[in-house]
């Protein structure tokens, strides 16, 4: 049993405009899959997707499987996310806008067979998580993520390690790691560092800094709660 053109109609366009509003979101963000490619996706996913469940009902001996088109369309959107995603040194960005073609997708889907609530409902969920976090992020981060510290302190003058390790434990730091250099009477330490969140780790480098024999005591990797915060 086929369906009305007025009924494809309004699948496709509702597709347009669920997936057009999470692609406006990823265009706001000047990300390289914007409002077009979210659209083209999640058009192409419907259409795919009426044509895997209505295209083949006039063909003559035919029995039609609605699932198999569909099933891939999950596989090939895996090659639009990895093309999203671009890694820059040591940060990886893109994941959130290959996630999000990957969920257009589904919403296409959704809207293709007629599953107008699940569709609508989604792109709600998706732009409040995509919105709404995004000013959430900062203060649940700073609330809850711990920090990884390279923490390098050079020693002079026969002293030892031990009130460094005395302070770091007054602030919470935990040692993670441990590499030490010593030339002469001097020594070089590097400390990996856990700093648990809402920790003044800064205070506890100036400690450090202040105590007798410590010539240099420097961060690395750290940022500090009004930065993450900002």
């Amino acid at each position: 049993m086929g369906i009305s053109d007025g009924e494809l109609l309004a699948r496709l366009g509702l597709a347009v405009l669920l997936c057009g509003a999470i692609g406006l979101e990823r265009e706001s963000r000047d990300q390289a899959a914007g409002l077009r490619t979210h659209i083209l996706v999640g058009v192409g996913a419907a259409l795919f997707t009426l044509v895997s469940a209505y295209g083949f009902d006039d063909a003559p001996g035919s029995e039609p499987d609605p699932t198999r088109i569909s099933a891939q369309i999950v596989s090939g959107i895996g090659f639009f996310g990895a093309g999203a995603i671009i890694r820059q040194g040591l940060t990886v960005r893109g994941l959130t806008t290959a996630a999000a073609l990957w969920i257009v997708a589904a919403i296409g889907m959704a809207a293709g067979a007629g599953y107008y609530f699940g569709a609508v409902v989604t792109t709600a969920i998706i732009l409040v998580a995509l919105v709404g976090f995004r000013r959430l992020r900062p203060t649940l981060i700073s609330r809850l993520r711990s920090d990884f510290v390279l923490l390098e302190v050079e020693l002079g003058g026969g002293a030892g390690i031990g009130e460094v390790f005395s302070v770091l434990g007054r602030h919470g730091a935990s040692v993670e790691g441990m590499e030490s250099e010593r030339e002469d009477d001097e020594q070089e330490v590097r400390l990996e560092l856990l700093v648990p969140p809402r920790v003044d780790f800064e205070s506890a480098v100036k400690e450090i800094r202040a105590l007798p024999g410590v010539k240099r005591a420097e961060t690395r990797g750290y940022r500090p709660q009004v930065a993450r915060q900002g």
